[in-house]
């Protein structure tokens, strides 16, 4: 196992830096730092002179991947791309372009967008799976026709549909909760209620269809028929033997999430007005604040994972028979 785990840290470096490259690349390609310093101004006619001050304040006044003016190992690391993003492999995320530290700004959004995600995740996973168990236990029957349908309906309709909709429903013409805001503590439940049942009704189609399919194909087995032919009934057959032995599947989909939980929602926080992780990498695209971009980029790399690691983990737990090599 320890080396198992030591073997796949030693790959996650590679990708970590392939993401950071490409993350590099695509945004500085958009913009150049002459750009962004006219953006961050917010002056139309700014001089070049105040062009130049931004840059050298900010460290964008050198080259971006080689220092060619420089002599030995500062032709890398007299560069925008080593001073901007080599702290990050020790969590350093430095300060965004305006001045405010990155990694304090993230510990006081990650509460917000948990606050949403969480929920969210928990109540979506109980309902996802007891729709699917309820289409399998009707299988080929009218309720379970009725109910593939409605998930294709659900799969059909934009995510944003739910929020503009569930915003003038619930909100504007009927007063249950506040349109957008956040508030901390048991009196911020009014404010995340409904981003909660948005995501929940949002992923319900795809995720409930999903989990019928493994049901399905595992109800079809032979330990399921030796099952029934010793009298157990369907029911018992369904969630002792049958979800079961769907756990390695469900736990792919299930496990690599949780880490990403930290990040947010960038539709919903946006929407919501929720101060999380989600809303925060949406305004600093806005601004194009690429301290701040690079380092939720990077974050949500390493956050996934750190997914697919736990997910290889709960392999074990869940099935005897698979041991990590």
């Amino acid at each position: 196992m320890l080396a198992y785990l030591l073997r796949r840290i030693f790959y996650a470096v590679p990708i970590l830096i392939g993401v950071n490259l490409l993350t590099f690349a695509l945004f500085f390609v958009v913009n150049t730092p002459d750009d962004m310093a006219r953006m961050q101004l917010g002056i139309k006619r700014v001089t070049p002179e105040a062009i130049g001050k931004w840059k050298q304040q900010h460290g964008y006044d050198k080259p971006l991947l080689v220092n060619g003016a420089a002599s030995g190992t500062g032709k890398l690391t007299d560069t925008i791309f080593w001073q901007k993003s080599a702290s990050m492999f020790v969590l350093d995320f430095g300060y965004s372009d305006d001045g405010r530290n990155i990694s304090r700004e993230i510990q006081t959004r990650m509460g917000p967008s948990l606050a949403i995600a969480l929920p969210t995740f928990v109540v979506g996973l109980v309902v996802y799976v007891s729709f699917a168990l309820l289409m399998t236990l009707f299988r080929a029957t009218a309720l379970d026709i009725a109910g593939v349908a409605l998930c294709v309906l659900l799969m059909s309709v934009s995510g944003l549909f739910y929020i503009i909709g569930g915003q003038f429903v619930v909100s504007k013409l009927w007063h249950l909760v506040p349109i957008s805001g956040y508030d901390g503590g048991l009196g911020g439940f009014k404010f995340v209620a409904l981003p909660i049942v948005i995501g929940v009704i949002g992923s319900v189609g795809s995720s409930s269809r999903w989990y019928r399919t493994i049901f399905l194909e595992e109800i079809g087995k032979d330990y399921v028929r030796t099952a029934r032919a010793k009298g157990l009934s369907e029911l018992r057959v369904l969630f002792r033997h049958v979800l079961k032995n769907a756990m390695i599947p469900i736990l792919t989909g299930v496990v690599v999430v949780i880490p990403l939980l930290f990040m947010g929602s960038l539709l919903t926080e946006s929407f919501f007005g929720i101060p999380g992780l989600g809303s925060y990498t949406i305004d600093a695209i806005n601004a194009q604040d690429f301290s701040v971009v690079r380092a939720m980029v990077f974050l949500g790399s390493l956050l996934y994972i750190v997914g697919l690691i736990l997910t290889d983990i709960s392999y074990t737990m869940v099935d005897p028979r698979v041991r990590l090599q």
